[in-house]
């Protein structure tokens, strides 16, 4: 039996309105910087820098980037918990899915951490 110790959400319901409401932060965020490309104008590097230095953009790209890290963590969650299992990979199942999601954990947190460091690093 899988617990809930790693999961995002208290329980599935949580878990699922994490995936949607990221999903709809992500795709808003990128329908924004598609409309950069498609109505402002000359795309050049000083418009581009422009806009992605604007507070509410580098507001907005946070937000996107949690949601990014929270759709991640929720879907690569729920697979290993749906695949690595004893089935697959019998009494080493629950050694193999804590490797793989402190792995991801690892990678999530440094991909914030690096990205706050871009984010607010530019001027």
């Amino acid at each position: 039996m899988v617990t809930n110790a790693t999961s995002l959400g208290r329980n599935g319901l949580y878990d699922w309105l994490i995936q949607r409401a990221s999903a709809v932060v992500l795709g808003v965020y990128f329908f924004a910087v598609l409309g950069f490309f498609l109505c402002g104008g000359e795309a050049t590097y000083a418009n581009w820098h422009a806009y992605m230095t604007s507070t509410y953009m580098k507001v907005f790209t946070m937000i996107a980037l949690v949601s990014f890290m929270g759709h991640a963590w929720v879907g690569l969650w729920t697979v290993s918990t749906d695949y690595l299992t004893s089935l697959q990979l019998g009494k080493a199942a629950t050694t193999v899915r804590m490797i793989f999601q402190g792995g991801l954990a690892f990678i999530l947190l440094a991909y914030l951490f690096w990205g706050i460091q871009i984010l607010w690093g530019v001027k």
